[in-house]
C-alpha cells in the first residue's frame, strides 16, 4: 500500500512538471527553468522506481500502478477543467 502512495505522489509531481514544460513550450517561453522541468520529469520515475525496488521490493508493482493511475487521473481532471472553462 505504501508503494501505491509513493507512486501516486510521484505521478502527480511528474504531471505538474510535464504540464509546466508543455505550457512553456506551447507558449513560446522556453527558458532554462522550463527545460529543467522537461528533463527532470524523465528522471523522476526512474529514481522513484529504483528507490522503491531497493527499499520496498514488494511495493514496486503498486508504485508503478500508482504512478500510471495518478498521471491518467491528473490528465483527465485537467481536460475536464479546460472543457468547463471553455478553453
Amino acid at each position: 500500500m505504501i508503494g501505491f502512495i509513493i507512486g501516486a505522489a510521484s505521478g502527480a509531481a511528474q504531471f505538474m512538471m510535464l504540464s509546466k514544460f508543455t505550457n512553456a513550450v506551447t507558449g513560446g517561453a522556453l527558458n532554462i527553468k522550463a527545460a529543467l522541468f522537461g528533463i527532470s520529469q524523465f528522471f523522476l520515475p526512474l529514481v522513484v522506481l529504483l528507490c522503491c525496488a531497493m527499499l520496498l521490493p514488494d511495493g514496486l508493482m503498486w508504485s508503478g500502478i500508482g504512478m500510471a493511475a495518478s498521471l491518467i487521473i491528473c490528465s483527465l481532471v485537467k481536460f475536464i477543467r479546460s472543457l468547463k472553462n471553455g478553453k
